[in-house]
């Protein structure tokens, strides 16, 4: 049997973005499927392509027989005069198969073969594109919404951001540019396309534009030792520099506070706190608190990790934070429950 596929093999790639050679050997299998379906003897079946032609041709590999006796390998010299005249025994002949045998039912069950062969490696393209960039920071257009997330395009593919995963506050619009970060990457399943799952509330989207935004943790001056968020509200960021000369709270607020004041914006004005981290439990909670100033901190229990924050009348709204959010934060970064107290 002898189709003209090539035209459909340039459509489906150029439509699917899947390279045409894959598109062949899904054909290739796809149409092996097909005639071992009506071809019940366990034929040596050979698919061919012949890119200069642009068709495909079926055939069975068969040896010519006095007395065949497999006739899945072997045809008798009468009925391979007929479809090769000059035929000898011995001779092992390529019988192509009629189209009509494999009919309309075979060529559709080609079609559904080639289709999920397409899919499936439409599937991979996608995993293989982004599960190695997870923890990377991506820009997507804002499409619709449906089943409780934000769909957005992403080098024309469907990023799942759901409506957990945004700051409470955002408002996002049909064709906005939103950026976020990847956190994980599923594979397809039972036909399904792989799931991209991004997110702007993660402690690791914070990070990823705090070294975009800043050269000296790009280039590994200042380390982030830890991030801790109330997303849309405030975040604490411990960084440590590796630079005697190089102050790791200057260099991330920037001149005026330009650098720090960008990732704000980007955050829908979330409060971003930058902290000298330490070993020191007490000197790291002192820092914590920030922007509240604290006057001691003292250990309370060292085995049950409790500290206690001595802070002025004047200071003290300050370090509870709005809801007792700072005191929190401050405690999730040291690692350590505090306490805060008037002298």
């Amino acid at each position: 049997m002898k189709i003209n596929v090539w035209n459909t093999i340039l459509q489906l790639s150029k439509e699917r973005g899947v390279e045409p050679a894959l598109i062949i050997g899904a054909i290739e299998e796809s149409l092996k499927v097909a005639a071992a379906k009506y071809y019940t003897h366990d034929e040596d079946i050979r698919v061919q392509f012949r890119a200069e032609k642009g068709d495909l041709r079926v055939y069975a590999l068969k040896r010519v027989m006095e007395r065949p006796e497999n006739p899945a390998r072997e045809i008798s010299l009468a009925e391979a005069s007929l479809a090769t005249p000059g035929a000898a025994v011995g001779d092992e002949l390529e019988i192509d198969l009629p189209s009509d045998t494999l009919g309309r039912i075979a060529a559709q069950a080609a079609k559904q073969v080639i289709f999920q062969k397409v899919r499936d490696a439409e599937q991979e393209k996608i995993f293989g594109e982004f599960a190695p960039r997870t923890g990377e920071i991506v820009t997507g257009t804002y499409r619709r919404t449906e089943n409780g997330a934000i769909i957005l395009e992403v080098n024309k593919t469907d990023v799942i951001l759901p409506l957990r995963e945004k700051l409470f506050n955002e408002d996002f619009r049909r064709g906005d540019q939103i950026k976020a970060v990847i956190t994980q990457v599923k594979r397809g399943y039972k036909g399904q396309d792989p799931q991209v799952i991004v997110s702007r509330t993660s402690p690791q989207f914070l990070g990823k534009l705090l070294e975009l935004e800043i050269p000296e943790i790009a280039g590994g001056t200042i380390e982030i030792k830890d991030i801790v968020r109330q997303p849309g509200e405030r975040s604490k960021v411990a960084v440590l520099s590796r630079e005697r000369d190089v102050d790791p709270v200057g260099a991330c607020i920037g001149v005026k506070g330009s650098r720090i004041l960008a990732i704000s914006r980007e955050l829908a004005g979330e409060k971003i706190d930058i902290i000298v981290w330490s070993a020191n439990p007490q000197a790291y909670a002192k820092s914590a608190l920030s922007p509240a100033r604290i006057e001691n901190v003292v250990i309370v229990d060292k085995i049950e990790k409790v500290l206690q924050a001595i802070v002025a009348q004047d200071q003290l709204a300050l370090a509870i934070g709005k809801a007792g959010t700072n005191v929190k934060l401050a405690s999730k970064l040291v690692g350590w429950k505090i306490g805060i107290k008037q002298p």
